[in-house]
């Protein structure tokens, strides 16, 4: 009795008139309440009749007046003059009523498996409501099916009866199946309800088909109505009218024939206005969900195709692009367009001309510049990842590039996209099933992923195709007639992420070259005045760039011929760690890409041509690029945990918590934490520090504080950190050749007379790059005369300290080769408080080294430091941090803010800063190197 009181307080909320009806052995018994106690203990003695069927009530507010007929009574078995409830006597709709109810012959009850597909059809069809912005509905078990309720607050009106009937129908048509079917018939006002807390006795009671309680499985606690404009939506989901025709004397598809002919998988059919209704066993269009797809050829031949989830259009029509997944592209001929004209020839001599005698990685790129400011790292790595398709002996090079939102990411893949011949770009989202069935892709195809997230199985088409670069990947399937088809993702294709985030899997990020975006203040300075002077301009500048054609004719020309590339060198090439054996093929093939671009101006053999140290430099120099400030290759670090990690060791910390790092950073405490802990996005786990970073270890501590009179313990998160563990870890970028192997006259490719070192290009340093070859050190440019020019930037050297070589650096990821005897770092780099750079002009020697960065420094840097105290407030750039050492010593209040404990001091500016100082002067350090 409770549960059934229950039932009619939801139902009826209002506390207005219900009726009452049961069925039983061709008779009806009825009657209408206001009181639901008393209607509660007459439903209760009518239920235990074992002749009544079912007990039902309306849903909807019924004219108070009713009443009268059969005031709080039931009447047994109405005779033909005695009226129940019409569709008039409604004064207004409360409920949208979905029944969910399994197909099974007329007057039994259902299997527990037909009742259990019915109440997981409702469970679906409740999810994607909500995803729709509905609220949630009361969720009742009828006994055979299951209900949801959606609470609404409508007129009983003609419009009002077509919006439940088009949400209804649109349900049906999406969730109804071979199984379970959604009833469209509920639409009318005056609909009769089954009373939960009563049977439902369809057929006889057996062991198969038992008769069930109809029940509430679960109210809300707090039902909220359904927007208007929702219903609306709902409703107006699929077309209620036929599509234009197709064009007179194009051919009619047969869209059943079209969808089993290309593997399209159909879960179920029906009729639908005319035509037939297509629900899609999986969805075409995304891979993070697998139902809500179908497709409709109606009565005219028209054809509508879409997905009911938002993520997907929400129903709009996406049947052309359907098409133009599985179908290889034909231009469609337009009258009032001219036929596109034919690749200029001037163009084309041009590339050739280029590619003999130029340079064509620099035209590639110059080109990439006039529309995309810096990032020529970036740019680089996109060549090499497209020239890589055209070498006979490659795995290929694919590139994941990160960084924050909105620091051009995006713009950079597309612009270099647009060099790329047209026949081979794949941009936008795609799902993994829909690469096998897209019959327009061609061997050599550059899939563009921006910024969007690698669902599970397209992360293991991703693994499966860059693992077999050379070979097409196949995927078997069934289609509807159940025989077998294969479809293929060809070969050579290559893959561009680029995502705020990590890759995702590290499988896939250890196949990939890991490159940062640009996002420093110097870079967002030029971006602007890039923006600036282009809007000043008065030509427009909307036309294509005339050197954007003459580099897909490059790429055209580079792309017919598939040579062998040879490394005569290969031997010599030395590199400080090969943990990660991936990295050194990824060097290999960098080399024999430079070598493919440059084919032209390279010694041949029969089927191929052979690398020079032209292209040793070039792949040297992207990959210390990688392994340094524009990538975390080997360490796998985004350019925030690289920072975080430089910091650290910057800081000197032994231990450190959070806040004391955000401070440093400059951060979020939520993005600090997430730098360290790692997190979970969207079902993909993205490690952090602590796993990453060997360096850093985490542990619970219990820490006392005095205060007044009292001693208060409390919990701490501290983290501990391992310079020497860090260093080590750290220092894997470097690579080189080794001059005492494979010289001489028996090897070409390699004179023995010279060393071309990369090893430590000391990137993170904050050193002004050399422009040839992109490393601020000397020994990194083929020319040993300057290898002695350059000294390890190693930390905490005492004066006069010799620098060692083979010292991995703390900020960066190489070492640095070193000279006793080199050239004053501060002085040629031009970071000295107001020095000049000296670059190219007379060189001071070095005598000495700063005490906290391990920089030599000439004597007149000495004599500077030595002139007395720094101002109060300094100035950016003129404080050094890399020159103060924590102390333990008492050294008083801070010289700059004068109220914080002084706990760092530097000899040479004779200053003392507090914790807080310090990390500010930090953060400019950092903001002025581009590592934020």
């Amino acid at each position: 009795m409770n549960e059934i009181l229950q039932a009619a307080t939801l139902l009826a909320p209002t506390e207005g008139v219900i009726e009452v009806r049961a069925l039983a052995d061709g008779v009806t018994h009825s009657g209408y309440f206001d009181d639901y106690e008393c209607l509660a203990r007459a439903v209760e003695a009518l239920d235990a009749d074992p002749s009544v069927a079912g007990i039902y009530v309306t849903l909807n507010a019924v004219n108070p007046a009713l009443l009268a007929r059969r005031a709080n009574r039931i009447k047994m078995r109405l005779s033909r003059k005695d009226a129940t409830t019409a569709d008039a006597d409604i004064i207004r709709r409360r409920w949208l009523p979905v029944d969910i109810d399994p197909v099974r012959p007329s007057g039994v009850s259902s299997t527990d498996a037909e009742h259990n597909a019915a109440l997981a059809v409702a469970e679906r069809i409740a999810a994607y409501l909500a995803e729709q912005g509905f609220p949630e509905p009361l969720r009742a078990d009828s006994g055979n099916g299951a209900h949801l309720l959606y609470r609404v607050d409508l007129p009983n009106n003609e419009a009002a009866t077509a919006l439940v009937k088009g949400a209804l129908a649109t349900l049906d048509a999406l969730f109804s199946n071979e199984a379970v079917t959604v009833d469209t018939a509920n639409h009318n006002a005056a609909r009769i309800w089954k009373l939960y807390g009563t049977a439902s006795r369809k057929g006889d009671n057996t062991p198969e088909r038992p008769h069930r309680r109809a029940k509430i499985l679960n109210a809300p606690e707090e039902i909220g109505v359904v927007p208007l404009e929702r219903l609306d939506r709902l409703a107006g989901l699929l077309p209620r009218e036929e599509p234009s025709q197709p064009k007179k004397g194009s051919r009619r598809i047969d869209l059943a024939a079209w969808l089993a002919e290309h593997g399209i998988a159909v879960r179920s059919t029906r009729p639908w206005q005319g035509g037939t209704l297509y629900v899609l066993a999986e969805c075409p269009f995304s891979s993070a969900h697998k139902d809500g797809a179908f497709a409709i050829q109606f009565a005219n031949g028209a054809i509508f195709a879409g997905c009911h989830h938002a993520s997907c259009g929400g129903g709009t029509q996406r049947w052309p692009e359907l098409r133009g997944m599985h179908e290889r592209k034909r231009p469609e001929k337009k009258e009032e367009a001219p036929p596109p004209a034919p690749v200029d020839d001037e163009h084309r001599r041009r590339a050739g001309e280029i590619l003999k005698t130029g340079d064509p990685l620099a035209f590639l790129l110059d080109t990439f510049n006039k529309s995309h400011v810096g990032d020529r790292t970036v740019a680089e790595c996109l060549v090499m990842s497209l020239a890589s398709q055209s070498v006979e002996n490659t795995n290929g090079l694919h590139v994941a590039i990160s960084g924050n939102s909105g620091k051009g990411k995006s713009h950079a893949c597309t612009t270099m996209l647009q060099q790329v011949p047209e026949e081979y770009r794949l941009a936008g989202t795609v799902s993994d099933k829909a690469l096998y069935y897209n019959g327009s892709l061609q061997p050599g195809t550059v899939f563009l992923f921006d910024d969007v997230s690698l669902s599970d199985d397209l992360q293991e088409v991703l693994k499966a195709a860059t693992a077999n670069f050379r070979v097409s990947i196949e995927h078997q399937t069934v289609t509807t007639d159940r025989k077998l088809q294969i479809c293929r993702i060809p070969e050579r294709c290559v893959w561009w992420l680029a995502k705020v985030e990590d890759a995702g899997d590290d499988q896939v990020a250890n196949r990939m070259l890991t490159v940062w975006i640009d996002d420093s203040l110097e870079q967002d300075e030029r971006v602007l005045r890039y923006m600036k002077e282009r809007e000043v301009r008065e030509d427009g500048g909307d036309g294509e760039d005339p050197d954007l054609v003459i580099c897909r004719e490059i790429w055209q020309i580079l792309k017919a011929v598939r040579p062998h590339v040879s490394i005569p060198y290969a031997r010599s090439v030395q590199f400080s760690a090969t943990t990660n054996r991936r990295n050194p093929g990824i060097l290999f093939d960098l080399i024999k890409a430079s070598a493919l671009i440059h084919r032209f101006q390279r010694e041949a053999y029969e089927g191929g041509i052979r690398a020079n140290l032209d292209d040793f430099t070039a792949a040297a120099r992207v990959y210390a690029a990688i392994n340094g400030e524009t990538g975390g290759q080997e360490t796998k670090t985004t350019k925030n945990e690289a920072a975080a990690l430089a910091t650290v060791a910057t800081m000197g910390w032994e231990q450190f918590t959070i806040r004391m790092l955000q401070e440093a950073l400059g951060l979020s405490y939520h993005q600090t934490y997430r730098i360290l802990h790692g997190y979970t996005s969207r079902g993909t786990a993205y490690s952090g520090l602590l796993e990453k970073c060997p360096a850093v270890s985490f542990f619970d501590t219990m820490v006392t504080e005095d205060g007044e009179g009292y001693a208060m313990r409390r919990r701490e998160h501290l983290f501990s950190f391992d310079l020497v563990v860090y260093r080590r870890w750290a220092h894997g970028g470097g690579v080189w050749l080794d001059g005492d192997r494979d010289g001489g006259p028996d090897n070409p490719g390699r004179p023995p007379d010279r060393s071309v070192r990369t090893e430590g290009c000391d990137i993170a340093a904050g050193l002004p790059q050399d422009s040839s070859t992109g490393c601020n050190n000397p020994a990194a440019r083929n020319d040993v005369e300057l290898a002695d020019l350059c000294t390890r930037r190693e930390r905490r050297l005492p004066l006069g300290t010799e620098v060692q070589q083979n010292v991995p650096t703390v900020p960066g990821t190489g070492s640095v080769v070193s000279a006793s005897a080199g050239a004053c770092e501060t002085h040629n780099a031009g970071t000295g408080p107001g020095i000049p750079s000296l670059r190219g002009g007379s060189l001071n020697p070095a005598p000495f080294s700063r005490p906290s960065a391990g920089i030599a420094g000439c004597t007149t840097l000495k004599r500077d430091a030595r002139r007395g105290p720094m101002p109060q407030e300094p100035l950016s750039g003129v404080l050094d941090h890399r020159e103060f050492l924590r102390v333990k010593v008492e050294l008083g209040r801070c010289d700059v803010c004068r109220t914080g404990k002084a706990v760092y001091r530097s000899r040479e500016a004779q200053t003392n800063l507090c914790e807080g100082c310090y990390a500010r002067l930090v953060r400019e350090g950092n903001a002025r190197e581009g590592v934020r």
